[in-house]
């Protein structure tokens, strides 16, 4: 069952995830919501009853994550210049969310009568100290993978993540405090509050001591790791071990994995890999800590809890955005520091539920868990679901957050990234650059034909072309065909703009009209009647009508000769070509095709072949030789640069290659349909995703 649990956490919370991506929400949002919905308040998968405890040590895991990454930001010479800022914004912040939240939740409860049947004056300071504790923190994952996702960088940015961790530190420090004091007014504690208040310090500083033995330690270890993989498990080991330690001695796991980020990235050394290391193994581990956090949500149980969890989530945030410009002003802060820093402190997530699993801990505390826990997780709710907006807002409004400056940019201009992609796939975004070579001079008598089919008038004029250029190398003719309803009528200009192009090339043009109901059939008859040497298709556009794919696979399935397949996207050049191979047999495949783009003009040509990550740097060599030594014993030799990339995944290796060129060719086998169905096409899959023109080659030979 517990198996089920982590698999539903996982599933759920990436789901509505990326359904929240839609709507521009952060991530974290959907994680809460998908708890929401898996816990008591939604289908009830996820509860005590169902998985029980089992899944609660992820929390202690991802805490320290959290508080680790914490202190990665908290980079004493990138905050040299604004140390002021920092330390006043994060005093006065922490203070007005203290000050707020303890004023509003004590008037409300001790004059509306919520509570519990026989409280004192002193249950209730003791409930509005511990929730007033608690409403310091803010969410540092949230913040983070709102930063990540806008790719925010800048001094505000700076600022954001620094008070994030102090706010973090002082929340961590100050809940000990409240805890502390909670225990003396409640008669829960023995010793007196003066002891309870030194032991509280004592208890932080070695807290603090345990983590910078733990930083120092990481970065003594780390530099005598090289590979990725030995320092993710070396660090996550001492990191865990540091938090399991902690838990022991009764110390802030929290506090020391700060810690132990801050010293980390602080020493003359600065080896930071770990963090980046890490990287890799926290996105599950987030998933599954804030959709848990969801589960806890149960709506129905909140009751007066609920108004309550208004009022706290209210006073807050207004501490924090008071606080925030009253520091701002005595540090003399940018203004942008003032106006928007405090909307980037709204989420609370991480942290804050961490501390009301400790107060759910605690035996002494327990009436007070009871009430804590649904107020605060209805303030998490409504800061996770507007928090990390306003974060982004806030990025945004001060220039830094860059991601999105990239998206307004492009939406100024008419377009967002993925209509411009549309645009460019379409008839009205699709162009061919004007013949600038010298005119060609054809074989007269021919060698036999090239044929392309003629469908859509915007991409006509490039098979022309491609039909025209391959055909001079072949020493043959390109011919038209149009497949058209027999007793339909003709017109003279039906062949206008690839007897244009052809002509411009210095190229005449035979053209064929074939009587047909079926396209794929009358293509073939018309290829084997001429005795074609190739056939040129064109990729259908956006806008045209479907069938394709059973066209295309019945012209390969029935000509003898080699098919080509042309990926429209928008301007046709041909100046920069780029051959991904991942065979030597691939690369057999496409070399005429290469030969004879060779044949005309100046090429900037590259062949791009790709082997598994895991290949030595002498594999990459040796077949790096193999493969010019293969180039120079063909006939017709190509001047053809050679880059041999071991990657983990073709499809985005060949996508970011194909950045500086501008067409891609790619040979596709004529696989069986099974076989293509469980293995796939990696030339037709590029077709999707690569914004470049293509050529997708099929060759004559046996199928597989």
């Amino acid at each position: 069952m517990v198996t089920l649990g982590f698999a539903l956490l996982l599933a759920a919370g990436f789901f509505v995830a990326k359904i929240c991506q839609r709507f521009h929400l952060p991530s974290v949002t959907g994680y809460i919501l998908a708890g929401v919905l898996l816990g008591p308040s939604g289908f009830d998968l996820i509860n005590s009853q169902s998985v029980g405890s089992n899944l609660d040590h992820f929390t202690s895991i991802a805490l320290m994550l959290i508080s680790f990454g914490i202190g990665e930001h908290v980079e004493l010479k990138k905050l040299h210049e604004q140390i002021r800022t920092v330390v006043w914004v994060a005093a006065c912040e922490a203070i007005g969310a203290f000050v707020f939240v303890f004023g509003a939740v004590f008037l409300t409860i001790y004059f509306t009568g919520i509570g519990v049947d026989g409280w004192q004056l002193c249950n209730y300071i003791a409930l509005s100290l511990l929730l007033a504790a608690v409403g310091l923190a803010t969410a540092p994952a949230a913040t983070l993978m709102v930063v990540r996702e806008v790719k925010a960088s800048g001094p505000f940015t700076a600022s954001l993540l620094a008070i994030v961790a102090i706010d973090n530190g002082l929340a961590i420090m100050i809940f000990g405090f409240a805890i502390a004091f909670v225990q003396q007014i409640i008669g829960q504690s023995g010793d007196s509050f003066y002891y309870v208040l030194l032991n509280g310090f004592v208890s932080i500083g070695q807290s603090l001591f345990l983590g910078v033995f733990t930083g120092i330690t990481l970065d003594v270890v780390l530099r005598n790791l090289k590979r990725k993989e030995e320092m993710m498990t070396g660090g996550l080991a001492l990191l865990l071990l540091c938090s399991e330690l902690a838990t022991y001695l009764n110390l802030s796991s929290l506090l020391a994995g700060m810690a132990a980020g801050f010293i980390l990235v602080n020493r003359a050394e600065r080896d930071v890999r770990i963090f980046r290391a890490l990287n890799n193994f926290e996105p599950p581990i987030y998933v599954i800590f804030f959709t848990l956090a969801g589960t806890h949500l149960d709506i129905r149980a909140l009751g007066a809890a609920g108004i309550l969890g208004g009022i706290y989530f209210l006073a807050r945030i207004s501490g924090k955005i008071g606080g925030v410009a009253l520091g701002a002003r005595i540090a003399g802060a940018p203004k942008e520091i003032g106006r928007y820093l405090g909307m980037g402190l709204v989420p609370q997530a991480g942290v804050a539920i961490g501390l009301i699993f400790l107060i759910a801990a605690d035996p002494a505390l327990g009436e007070y868990s009871a009430m804590i826990t649904p107020v605060v997780l209805a303030g998490v709710f409504l800061s996770e679901l507007l928090g990390p907006s306003t974060a982004r807002f806030a990025l945004n409004k001060v220039g830094e957050a860059h991601a999105l400056n990239e998206e307004i940019e492009k939406e100024e201009n008419g377009m967002t990234p993925k209509e411009d992609d549309l645009h460019l796939r379409s008839a009205a975004g699709v162009g061919i650059v004007p013949w600038t070579w010298e005119k060609l001079t054809p074989q007269i008598p021919s060698n036999g034909v090239v044929a392309f089919g003629a469908a859509h008038h915007v991409t006509v004029t490039g098979l022309a072309r491609f039909a025209t250029m391959f055909a001079h190398c072949m020493r043959c003719l390109p011919m038209s065909v149009r497949i058209i309803e027999p007793g339909s009528d003709t017109s003279p200009q039906m062949f206008h703009k690839e007897l244009t192009e052809v002509a411009s090339m210095g190229y005449p043009m035979v053209s064929e009209i074939v009587p047909d109901h079926s396209i794929a059939s009358g293509l073939v008859a018309a290829v084997e009647y001429n005795s074609a040497k190739m056939v040129i298709l064109g990729y259908p556009l956006p806008d045209s009508k479907g069938g394709f794919e059973e066209v295309l696979g019945a012209v390969i399935d029935n000509v003898s000769c080699p098919v080509i397949v042309v990926r429209f996207f928008g301007q046709l050049h041909t100046e920069r070509i780029l051959v991904p191979v991942v065979s030597l047999s691939d690369l057999e495949e496409v070399y005429p095709v290469v030969t004879a783009l060779d044949c005309i003009g100046e090429h900037q040509m590259e062949l791009l072949y790709l082997l598994p990550s895991d290949e030595s740097d002498t594999a990459l060599a040796a077949k790096e030789e193999e493969l010019n030594s293969w180039i120079a014993k063909q006939s017709q030799n190509v001047d053809l640069s050679v880059t041999v990339l071991a990657t983990d995944a073709r499809v985005e290796a060949v996508r970011q290659e194909a950045e500086n060129y501008d067409l891609v060719v790619m040979g596709a086998t004529r696989t069986k349909a099974i076989k293509k169905f469980f293995f796939g096409c990696l030339a037709e899959t590029m077709t999707k995703k690569v914004q470049k023109n293509m050529l997708i080659v099929y060759m004559p030979g046996e199928k597989e």
